[in-house]
C-alpha cells in the first residue's frame, strides 16, 4: 500500500483559537474538517514542508512551531503518516487560498466538527497539550 507523509499544523492565534480548514468536496475525505498542511516532497524536511504548505494553502509565514504528534493511519486505498506540529506564532492573515473554507474555533469546540478518522488522535494529543 502506498504511504504518504503529510505535514499538518495545529495553528493557534494569540487569542488561543485554532485554525481548521474544510476539505473540498472533490478531494479524498471531502467535506470533512482538517488541520492545514500537505504532502512532504522527496528529500524535504517535515518542518520545511509544513512552512511551504501553510504559505501556499493559507498564506501564513510560520515563525514558531514545534512537533506535537506523529500518527500512522491506514485507509482502504492508502496509508498516511501525519507529522503534526503546533504553530504558535505566524505572520500574515490566514485565508483559504485554494478555495477551501477556513475557520478559527475555540479548541474546546473541536468535537463539534467532523474530522477524518486519522485526525482523531491529533485532536486527543492537542487536548492533552492544551489541558482540555
Amino acid at each position: 500500500m502506498k504511504q504518504i507523509l503529510v505535514a499538518a499544523a495545529a495553528i493557534l492565534n494569540p487569542q488561543g483559537q485554532l485554525l481548521i480548514a474544510k476539505r473540498l468536496d472533490d478531494k479524498h475525505q471531502g467535506g470533512l474538517w482538517e488541520f492545514p498542511g500537505g504532502k512532504v516532497e522527496a528529500n524535504e524536511m517535515v518542518e520545511t514542508a509544513l512552512k511551504r504548505e501553510l504559505l501556499e494553502e493559507i498564506g501564513i509565514e510560520v515563525v514558531q512551531c514545534e512537533p506535537l504528534v506523529r500518527i500512522e493511519h491506514d485507509y482502504s486505498d492508502k496509508s498516511v503518516v501525519l507529522d503534526v506540529w503546533v504553530v504558535s506564532s505566524f505572520n500574515g492573515e490566514a485565508s483559504g487560498l485554494e478555495g477551501q473554507p477556513i475557520e478559527w474555533i475555540n479548541p474546546v469546540d473541536m468535537d463539534s466538527y467532523q474530522f477524518p478518522e486519522a485526525n482523531l488522535p491529533i485532536i486527543a494529543a492537542l487536548k492533552t497539550r492544551l489541558g482540555l
